[in-house]
Parts: C-alpha cells; structure tokens; sequence
C-alpha cells in the first residue's frame, strides 16, 4: 500500500476562461470541484494507475466533508482524514486557453491545535504499518511545527517504509535530518531553499543535508535527479499546451510507484516525466491522459550526467 499525507488538503475548484486579463470580469467556461491538495491528487494518479493507495491527512468543516465526500463517492480512494474543528481551504486555479498558463490561488487553511496534531501523528503511525511508501505533500496548516514532515518521515522510517517528500521552505529544511528517501522540489522551490541558482549545485546540498536522493522538476524542460546512482537528466520528447497545477503531483506518484516497484533510476525518471506530461493534457490536477502517458513513456531521454558521488 502505498499511503499518501496531504495535511492541508483542500476543494480544489478550477475555471477555465478564455484570457485571463488583470482588472477585468471574465466568464467561466468550464468549472471543476474536487477533493485536493497534492496529496490527494498524487493519490488519484495512484489508483489510476491501478496501485494500492489509502489518503490520509487533516480535514474538517463544510469544506472538510465535501471533500471527504468526493474521495469516497467520486474518486473511490480509501479516506482515512483525521477530522479537525477548523475549516478546511480551497483552492482556485483559473487556467487561461489562450496560452495554457494556470493562476492559483491558495488560502491558508485550519489551525490546527497540538491535541489534533497528536491526534494525527498517532494515526500515522498506525496507517504507515501497513505502507511500503509514504508521500508526504504539500502547505502546513497553521499551528503545526515546521518539523512536521520531519518527525513523519522518523515515523515511517521506523516502519520501514520508504518516503518521498515535495514540500519548500522551512518544512524542506527541517525534514532533511531525518533522511527522506526522495525530496522533490521544483526549481524556484531548490533556489529559495538553498540559495543556488543551479539546480545541479542545489541538489547536491540538499543531499549534504540528509536527503538521500533529490529529483528537480523544471516543467517542460523535464527533471534532474541527485541519486546515489549518480546525477541524471530526463527530457520530454516534446512540449505539450495545458494545465501544468497537476504535473508535479503526477511526477510524485510516479516516484512512489517506482519505489515501491523497486524500479531503477532511469525507469523511474522516464515514467515520471512521462506522468507529467499526461497531467498537463488534462484540465484539472490529479488526471493523467492516458494517450500521452503511453506515448512518452517510451520517448523520454534519459542522460548520465555525472557518475555517483558520495554525500
């Protein structure tokens, strides 16, 4: 099973409109409402693909029961949230057809107290028994420790499970002592959080600092990876128009398949890539189109950049 945490899971409404242009009215066309946050979107890509996957994280009020109510009776995803008194968010995403780029905004979501964070951790630890990966996603809600992610991923650790990590800031930072198996941020995530304008440099500091392997994404340019296998490089054969708000999530499930499959670097990076390529097709994040992910799953590049280095 592999067990997907999204602590500040939200509804995630999406609009698509035609331009999207500042200080103006714009009419809607088309307008989606789906459980989300990274983590459950990584988890939908999951079961799309046919894989064992249980959500769980922080959810409550009105918008906490809409969006438990659409994992169990529109996604079908096994829903073990732990329920909060605060408001879950929501998310808006207004994706523009005329040049494919997606404008979000993100509210900040619940307090959360440390009787409902106890509560969570003790959960955790009871659902990651049964996990052979962990993906750990996402935005802190308020009230909880920067060092959240870093005590799940000693939880996890613990039970033997592997984990993979896509957060920034300073829940990216407090985490690596703990040794996440994978840590993926994007590129604007790697140079806010270590300063280096070079993803290759990046990587290899958040190496240093614990992470035992670190995969960038760049969006169309495709994703660079820091493994004990070495450093890689996987490019996309070609750029696709779309909503790029899933890719990311797309990639992480891709790396949690991979893990728990026990597959090699450059099958895990070719299907990553191949995954995110798919999410951007679709209109809402947490869909892969299925064309696309077979098309460029045999397309990816993959290239050795440099052999494997200690850290």
């Amino acid at each position: 099973m592999i067990l997907t945490v999204t602590l500040n899971a939200a509804l995630d409404v999406t609009y698509g409109v035609d331009s999207l242009r500042p200080r103006t009215s714009h009419r809607v066309g088309a307008a989606h409402r789906r459980a989300g946050g990274k983590g459950v979107n990584v988890a939908r890509v999951l079961a799309a693909l046919g894989h064992d996957v249980t959500v769980t994280g922080l959810a409550g009020g009105p918008t906490g029961a809409l969006l438990r109510e659409d994992l169990r009776a529109v996604a079908g995803l096994c829903d073990e949230l732990v329920p909060v008194a605060g408001g879950s968010r929501q998310t808006v995403t207004v994706v523009s057809g005329d040049d494919g780029d997606a404008t979000v905004f993100n509210e900040q979501g619940p307090k959360v107290s440390s009787r409902e964070w106890r509560a969570f951790a003790d959960r955790f630890a009871v659902l990651v028994r049964e996990a052979s990966v962990v993906t750990l996603c996402g935005s802190l809600p308020p009230g909880l420790p920067s060092d959240a992610y870093a005590r799940l991923v000693r939880t996890a650790a613990g039970a033997g499970a592997l984990t993979v990590l896509d957060t920034s800031g300073p829940p990216l930072l407090d985490a690596l002592g703990a040794g996440p198996d994978v840590v993926k941020p994007n590129a604007a995530e790697l140079a806010a959080a270590t300063g280096c304008a070079d993803a290759a440099e990046g990587a290899a500091r958040l190496r240093a600092l614990g992470a035992r392997s670190v995969v960038v994404s760049s969006g169309p340019d495709g994703l660079l990876a820091d493994t004990p296998g070495g450093l890689l490089r996987a490019a996309p054969p070609e750029r696709l128009a779309g909503n790029p708000t899933g890719a990311g999530n797309a990639c992480v499930a891709a790396l949690a398949a991979g893990l728990a499959g026990g597959a090699g670097w450059p099958a895990v990076l070719r299907e990553a890539v191949a995954l995110s390529a798919a999410a951007v097709a679709r209109p809402v994040a947490g869909d892969v189109d299925a064309g696309v992910h077979r098309r460029f799953r045999t397309a990816v590049i993959v290239e050795e950049l440099h052999a494997p280095q200690s850290h």
